[in-house]
């Protein structure tokens, strides 16, 4: 009698991680009402891996004004004080200051104490990487907007199918409620009619394991199903005390709906593609740096300071300080490099022409993953379609072998392999659901429709 609770712990197994954190905002006192559309949009404001990828969005935004900021001129201010307790002389002959023999002496162009201030402008004129810095700008920030959407798309496939999982749990405990009623009516009846004499008491003893046993599986169902519904809420990024109510039905005809159009497909469908397409364009940006670190750079300077020497400190008061001014040009040509300049062109060719490689295999694998997601798709709506005749069929066979035991012309064993029958035709129904969601929403996903 553990078919119910292997249906729904097979269903869950994958959402235990779920307990390692969860969410900070304040639960509501009433229950919140959600539709499938309504929880994955809830996921999209508050699940924590959309937040963490909206921050590194911002942070690339802030790297991108830090490359900006790298063709507009810097200016910086230097200040220095020098102490030379013992000053350096230096050996001159005055012959060639105009004397008429050889003749030394010693001299000094120091004074004990320097101060001096400055302030420098430096604009870049012409800089390659500088240049191919600024012109990937726009593709690095694509590819973080990018990511933001693959962790959408991650986030709507998990709480698609955990909203659908705690949907078909909750079915799979109406329909197992009525049973338990119904097996509840015949074991009260049964036991009016063993106390007239006319059955057995094992037959009573057999309907009230029966019975029992149905009451231990709601047990292990209604606690499967809290767990369920807790890991729903981690998905959406919900607080676990928050109540909530699912106003969405799961049905074999709403499983089938909306599967068409996907005969027209491209791979910029993909999210995974346009990542990696990006990627590529950004290789190829490194590429072109490395091609025009052999080109000259250029720099514009522009200095203005003043400065003073003096035999004792006395620069606050007031005595004469000589200023300057000079500006130019800084040309820096690289001429050679020791080869390393080349080594990075081809390292840089390699993995463009690597990226190339990945979005040849990338195809492959989302043709391989359309095909497979289609026949998957299609057996088991196939299975599910089956197993719901199946139910309905095992519903008939209980409901008549129920009441043949109740007018004395079926048994207890009849009664006993028809429920079983019945218990084992609803846990394939439910499986066979709950199998046949997931498999669509993989379907969507795979034609990146989801």
């Amino acid at each position: 009698m553990l078919l119910f609770y292997r249906l729904t712990c097979l269903s869950l197994v994958w959402l235990i991680p779920f307990a390692t954190a969860h969410a900070q905002q304040q639960p509501s006192p009433e229950p919140i009402r959600l539709s499938a559309r309504e929880a994955v949009d809830y996921a999209l404001a508050n699940q924590a891996s959309i937040k963490t990828a909206k921050l590194d969005e911002l942070i690339q935004l802030a790297k991108n004004k830090e490359v900006s900021g790298m063709a507009l001129p810097t200016v910086n201010g230097t200040g220095q004080y020098q102490y030379n307790p013992y000053i350096q002389k230096q050996q001159f002959n005055l012959k060639n200051l105009g004397q008429p023999k050889d003749s030394f002496i010693n001299a000094s162009f120091q004074l004990p104490q320097n101060l001096m201030g400055e302030v420098r402008l430096t604009q870049t004129l012409f800089d390659p990487s500088v240049l191919v810095a600024l012109q990937a700008r726009k593709t690095l920030e694509s590819l973080v907007m990018k990511n933001v959407t693959k962790s959408e798309i991650d986030v709507r496939e998990n709480v698609y199918k955990s909203y659908y999982n705690v949907l078909s749990a909750n079915k799979a405990l109406t329909i197992l409620s009525g049973t338990i009623h119904t097996m509840e009516k015949l074991l009260n009846e049964t036991s009016e009619i063993y106390k007239n004499g006319l059955v057995e008491k094992l037959d009573v003893d057999r309907l009230r394991v029966q019975y029992t046993n149905l009451q231990t599986e709601q047990t292990k169902l209604v606690n499967l199903l809290e767990l369920g519904t807790a890991a729903l809420k981690y998905q959406m990024g919900m607080p676990l005390r928050q109540a909530i109510t699912l106003t969405d039905t799961l049905s074999t005809e709403q499983i089938v709906a909306d599967v068409a159009n996907l005969d027209k497909f491209d791979y910029e469908q993909r999210i995974e593609y346009q990542v990696l397409e990006t990627q590529k364009h950004a290789l190829e940006y490194d590429l072109k740096r490395y091609k025009l670190k052999g080109l000259p750079s250029l720099q514009l300077f522009a200095a203005t300071g003043a400065m003073r020497g003096s035999d004792k400190f006395d620069y606050f008061q007031g005595q004469m300080w000589y200023g300057y001014l000079n500006t130019g040009l800084n040309l820096s040509v690289p001429i050679f490099t020791g080869l390393q300049r080349r080594r990075q062109v081809d390292q840089a060719q390699l993995a463009v022409k690597k990226a190339d490689v990945q979005m040849d295999n990338l195809k492959l694998a989302i043709d391989l993953e359309r095909e497979q997601s289609n026949s998957t798709f299609k057996n088991n709506v196939l299975t599910l379609q089956a197993q719901e005749k199946n139910m309905a069929l095992a519903e008939d066979v209980y409901a008549t072998t129920r009441t043949k035991y109740k007018e004395g012309v079926g048994s207890s064993l009849e009664m006993s392999t028809a429920e079983s029958d019945l218990l084992t035709a609803q846990n394939n129904y439910f499986t066979a659901l709950f199998n046949a969601i997931v498999a669509k929403i993989e379907l969507m996903k795979a034609y990146g429709k989801l």
